[in-house]
């Protein structure tokens, strides 16, 4: 295979190897601590879980790595990344070992969700670091190479790090302070691997003299605002972005809804339901494996918004078709398959983005597209968290995702017959 053809060169490379362990750690850890902290919210049997308290559990995990992110750079370049590495796993190190703490503390939950935050505000800086840093590890000519591979590795690390989670709770018979505590071992790790580069390799250079940080934060501030009018004059990618961010919106509500079900629904005990939500989180990761394997095709087949428009047309039938029933066996079914389908739209995205967006303003507009891309997410969970009964079976949510998927259909639809120009 071609990937691991090209994995084998870059592994060649001494310093990209250790960069590359990392990122794998890091992401590991990043899997474990966000399952440990599902696993706390949705199934601990002293609580009442509420698609409320899911609705607040996404909003700690993701909106800081959205707000954060596009003025993380302007710090990363003032501050030496292989530092950022060492000091911002040792941080979350030993913000996750607080945090397992106050698992065991049983404190109110406004605490341990201000743990978590503090937690994953770092997230971002780790992340953008790596990204960073690759050009300091890895020729020109190896250079896109290692931007496919480094994150997809990274991503798989997470998964890897959520499967890890699943099985020291059943190790540690469901204690998820035990959890927690894995995740803080796995960033300590992480810090400790970083120590394996010089402090130097990974820049940014010390002769290079940044402009203040006022200057830069406001500088920051004003490119997202023209990064805004420049996708407004770009409308395939504007509207490219807004299929994307409903598809996000379909696919929040219907995880919420799933991890109520097995909450309360699917499972006699704790331990059945958490095991049928590792099937769940499992089809559906296979989902986004096939996406990354079939969506290549599929767009040069169709046109990335034709294939946006096989996938939410699918999309519209499937989740009635399979949802409505409120059993296991149908909605594992659809957690594959919806894997698949928001994965290809984000990729065909990826591809109308690329394209139609000028290459001055195409990091803004990535930035704002990861805002918008959580921000959905978080408010999926807020509108399942007012819809849902506490045993997740909610007819009518299922109906309106499945319209929500046809109305981007047919606009997408409308979309494709105009040729998909740029003007």
């Amino acid at each position: 295979m071609s990937v691991v053809r090209d994995l084998r060169v870059l592994l060649r490379l001494r310093d990209f190897r250790r960069l590359l362990a990392v990122r794998l750690l890091s992401q590991c850890a990043d899997g474990t601590y966000q399952v440990a902290l599902a696993t706390y919210v949705v199934f601990s049997p002293e609580k009442q879980t509420s698609p409320g308290a899911i609705a607040s559990a996404m909003a700690v995990l993701l909106l800081p790595y959205s707000l954060v992110g596009p003025f993380a750079g302007v710090l990363l370049d003032r501050w030496q990344r292989r530092q950022v590495f060492l000091y911002g796993n040792l941080l979350r190190a030993l913000l996750a070992s607080g945090t397992a703490l106050l698992v065991l503390a049983s404190v109110p939950d406004w605490l341990f969700y201000a743990s978590a935050l503090a937690v994953t505000a770092v997230n971002r800086f780790v992340l953008a670091g790596l990204s960073a840093s690759l050009p300091r590890v890895v020729d020109e000519e190896r250079l896109v190479m290692a931007n496919s591979l480094s994150p997809t590795a990274g991503t798989l690390a997470a998964t890897v790090g959520g499967g890890l989670a699943f099985g020291v709770r059943l190790l540690a018979d469901g204690s998820d302070a035990v959890v927690v505590a894995f995740g803080a071992v796995l960033y300590l790790c992480s810090a400790l691997a970083s120590l394996r580069m010089s402090r130097e390799l990974l820049g940014p250079d010390a002769d290079l003299s940044p402009q203040s940080l006022t200057s830069a934060l406001r500088s920051t501030a004003h490119g997202l605002v023209a990064g805004l009018r420049h996708l407004a004059e770009r409308r395939p990618a504007a509207r490219a972005l807004i299929a994307v961010a409903l598809m996000r919106f379909c696919y929040g509500a219907l995880l919420v809804t799933v991890l109520m079900l097995c909450r309360y629904a699917w499972g006699s005990t704790n331990s059945d339901g958490l095991a049928l939500l590792g099937l769940a989180v499992a089809a559906s990761g296979a989902g986004f494996f096939a996406a990354a394997v079939l969506s290549p095709w599929a767009v040069g087949r169709f046109g990335p918004f034709g294939w946006m428009t096989v996938c939410t047309a699918t999309a519209a039938v499937l989740v009635p078709a399979l949802g409505l029933s409120f059993t296991p066996a149908p909605f594992l079914v659809a957690a594959f398959a919806l894997g698949l389908i928001t994965q290809g739209g984000k990729i065909a995205t990826d591809t109308v983005v690329q394209t139609a967006v000028d290459d001055p303003y195409r990091g803004r507009v990535f930035a704002l597209y990861d805002v918008l891309f959580n921000v959905a997410f978080v408010g999926a969970a807020g509108v399942a968290a007012l819809m849902l009964p506490p045993d997740g079976r909610s007819p009518l949510l299922v109906v309106l995702v499945a319209v929500i998927y046809a109305a981007i259909a047919v606009a997408l639809r409308r979309e494709s017959r105009k040729g998909w120009c740029f003007t």
